[in-house]
């Protein structure tokens, strides 16, 4: 019950009385300062405008003055990475992202891919990102948040930039206004170059997932991606060992036409974690070009991702 003797006392009653920190008044002004952790923009203006008319309805108040504050968010930056292409580094991370967040975390995805995006496609999502105090405001699809150049690039359009300039736009993507994101993930270029070091250097990650097929050519460059994270003082989260076994559609018989087995072999090695393995799998690949993540679905693909992303988080602890 509010106090009679106090003439603020309504304001503690209120749905927003949980966040409100003071509330002092004094000459006719009231001045209220509200904790704004965890909501967007448009939420803030929201609490604000609430408080204002709140406050506003209380005798003796001439002005009220808000002041809004915020904690900051304990984000963990995850990078995506694979020693060379076409190993399905993108269609992985952005099913982990959305396994992620079903499982109740506040996600965020970069794509970093500078000459390759490819997360519009992959989340079915052609909006374009807007601008706020010069930082970019993330998309939302399929309960996550994203930031691609493949939104800020017309389709087809070939990016012929130089370190410097891939650089400087990974900066911008990363610093955008992500809010309450707990984790960031960014899909990272294929190899060991001026993206990765630029990344590493600047934002300093809290770590790296590998993906690699169980083919030894493909876990030769694997081998150098983890090399170049140790070298950087990035641990290791694990390896994902991508297209591994295939079953066929009609006659329910499996074959490796990758082989199987070696991401994990090479794990034990490099004595980093087995994350998991995914198969090879034409419904993964139609649902991804119709922009439709396997992992925001139920189903055998999605119960796949849902399980690598739980072995990531218990990586996290």
């Amino acid at each position: 019950m509010a106090d009679p003797a106090d003439p603020l006392a309504s304001l503690d009653q209120h749905a927003l009385g949980a966040r409100i920190r003071s509330r002092k008044l004094s000459g006719g002004t009231l001045t209220i300062i509200a904790d704004a952790t965890g909501l967007s923009g448009d939420e803030r203006v929201s609490m604000e405008r609430r408080l204002q008319s709140a406050g506003g309805g209380i005798a003796g108040v001439e002005q009220v003055r808000v002041a809004l504050t915020a904690s900051q968010t304990q984000r963990k930056l995850i990078a995506i990475a694979s020693g060379k292409g076409g190993v399905g580094k993108s269609t992985l991370t952005t099913n982990l992202a959305v396994a992620l967040a079903r499982l109740g975390k506040k996600v965020g995805l970069i794509d970093a891919d500078v000459y390759g995006p490819s997360q519009t496609r992959l989340l079915g999502s052609d909006s374009k990102p807007t601008a706020e105090d010069k930082k970019l405001n993330p998309v939302e699809a399929h309960g996550i948040r994203f930031l691609s150049l493949g939104q800020l690039v017309a389709p087809g359009h070939a990016l012929a930039w130089r370190g410097p300039m891939a650089s400087g736009a990974l900066a911008q993507l990363v610093e955008a206004n992500w809010d309450d994101a707990e984790l960031l993930l960014v899909d990272l270029p294929p190899g060991t170059g001026d993206v990765q070091l630029s990344l590493m250097q600047k934002s300093r990650p809290d770590g790296a997932v590998i993906i690699s097929t169980p083919q030894a050519l493909s876990l030769i460059d694997a081998t150098r991606a983890v090399d170049l994270f140790a070298k950087m003082s990035v641990p290791v989260l694990g390896l994902v060992e991508n297209m591994a076994g295939y079953i066929c559609p009609h006659c329910g018989e499996q074959s490796d036409p990758f082989g199987s087995g070696g991401a994990e072999d090479a794990a034990r090695e490099m004595g980093i974690p087995f994350l998991g393995r995914l198969p090879l799998s034409s419904a993964l690949c139609e649902a991804s070009d119709a922009g439709r993540p396997p992992a925001a679905a139920n189903g055998p693909e999605g119960e796949a991702f849902t399980a690598l992303a739980r072995k990531l988080l218990d990586a996290l602890k």
